[in-house]
């Protein structure tokens, strides 16, 4: 296959509103020893890339300055230091940065294998949100079977990723809602129970439904008046992981609360971690879950897809939070191939 050297990409104007995402001429990436290069069918849109339209989330150093975090496609081009991995492969990965374009260069770690009986445009609704709740709540706040989680946006790409891991490691979600339809989904995702945000009172509902115990885990993207409701419906020795904050960047924390339940707080951002710490996240969902994603019976996750060149559409479909599941750009190649 011969490279073009320009291609299709979605640039930044300035920082601001969806309307200053604009197509783009971006050359095709070269490749560094440890990388390939995707031919990208379908890209995932992240909060993270709503944060770096806004100008408040830079790539890190070395990093592309395109938006996109998580892609899928196929391998069309390889570095000489790229193992168990081939040209042609059809493969879902985290990015760096770069997605929302025809190629990305990624390093070979992060790249993993497209589900049996996937679409590349449902594969790419995985990597950002499973890459992150496997960091989170999985590696570092210690999931285990028979823990309670309370999922907040359990609707969203995070919050559907952290039920569906929940069912595979053995633990009981709880979803935090906004209306019955989102609700029904993540019942269909796995969780045990659903809490209306709008009608129903969380530490209330939490009790009740872990006998008075609270939550093991928290998976929180919402942050501000939050955190305190949070704390309030954990269990003793629980862990509430902060991985964003839609809603506040600061809160009134009940620090007496914490001592006394013998709490942890973390919080954590994906896209800043070295090469070697996505790989090994990437290696654990590979070991662990990839095999259950591959089941005839698994729930994908719902997607609504848009055109490359209408990501600013896309970005205010985000903005709006009406959606559920993950809304996915769309490339020539991606479009000329909806069955792959």
């Amino acid at each position: 296959m011969t490279l073009p050297e320009h291609m299709t990409a979605v640039c930044i104007a300035e920082p601001g509103g969806p309307e200053v995402l604009t197509p783009c001429t971006s050359p095709v990436p070269q490749l560094g020893p440890t990388e390939v290069l995707i031919q990208v069918a379908a890209a995932g849109i992240n909060g993270p890339d709503l944060a770096q339209r806004r100008g408040l989330y830079a790539p890190p150093p070395g990093a592309s300055r395109l938006p996109g975090l998580e892609v899928a496609g196929e391998i069309v081009a390889m570095g000489g230091e790229v193992t168990d991995l081939a040209l042609g492969d059809r493969v879902m990965a985290l990015t760096n940065g770069g997605g929302y374009a025809e190629y990305v260069a990624v390093p070979f770690g992060q790249v993993l294998p497209v589900p049996h009986g996937w679409r590349l445009a449902e594969a790419a609704a995985l990597p950002e949100t499973w890459f992150t709740v496997t960091q989170t709540l999985v590696m570092r706040a210690g999931l285990r079977p028979g823990m309670h989680v309370l999922v907040h946006g359990g609707a969203g790409g995070i919050g559907g990723a952290a039920i569906q891991i929940c069912s595979i490691v053995g633990a009981h979600a709880i979803a935090v809602v906004s209306d019955g339809d989102k609700a029904s989904y993540c019942n269909r995702l796995g969780a045990i129970a659903t809490i209306d945000r709008a009608r129903e009172n969380i530490v209330d509902r939490v009790m009740a439904l872990t006998d008075g115990r609270g939550a093991d885990r928290v998976v929180d993207l919402i942050g501000g008046a939050l955190t305190a409701v949070n704390i309030a419906a954990s269990a003793r020795g629980g862990h509430i992981v902060q991985v964003s904050t839609l809603e506040g960047a600061t809160a009134n924390v009940p620090l007496r609360t914490i001592m006394a339940k013998d709490l942890t707080l973390s919080g954590s951002t994906l896209r800043p971690q070295t090469a070697a710490t996505k790989a090994a996240i990437a290696a654990h969902i590979r070991d662990n879950f990839l095999s259950s994603l591959s089941a005839a019976n698994w729930i994908k996750p719902a997607i609504s897809t848009f055109p490359l060149a209408e990501a600013a559409r896309a970005h205010a479909e985000m903005e709006s939070r009406r959606h559920r599941g993950k809304l996915i750009l769309l490339t020539a190649f991606g479009a000329a191939n909806p069955a792959s």
